[in-house]
């Protein structure tokens, strides 16, 4: 099986993390379930590459962080939350117009 290069996607992290949490606010792990869910396991994010990803964003104003004082569970572990800004929507929005411009420009180099 064919994995993806860690190179390849590195740039779109952020919009893919950015993406769930466009549906609700949501904790490390479960987004990280998510990614691998949606991408039919064909994208498994590190956990470091996760975390780094959630300081670089937040400190950009794309995301901001909260602490939950119980979990979905109700087991009363505390868990930090992410939700996306409004900064994170419009980011969000222009990564997905840059990559259809880049799928386009690489795509005339793909041949199959």
């Amino acid at each position: 099986m064919i994995e993806i290069s860690s190179d390849v996607i590195r740039g779109y992290n952020d919009t893919m993390i950015l993406n769930i949490l466009m549906k609700e606010p949501s904790y490390g792990y479960e987004i990280s379930k998510q990614i691998r869910s949606i991408s039919d396991e064909k994208y498994i994010i590190k956990e470091t590459t996760l975390y780094s990803a959630f300081t670089r964003m937040e400190k950009k104003g794309h995301i901001e962080s909260f602490t939950a004082d119980q979990d979905p569970d109700g087991n009363g572990k505390k868990r930090t939350y992410y939700r996306i800004t409004d900064a994170g929507k419009e980011y969000y929005r222009s990564k997905c117009e840059e990559w259809d411009l880049t799928k386009e420009v690489v795509e005339r180099f793909i041949e199959h």
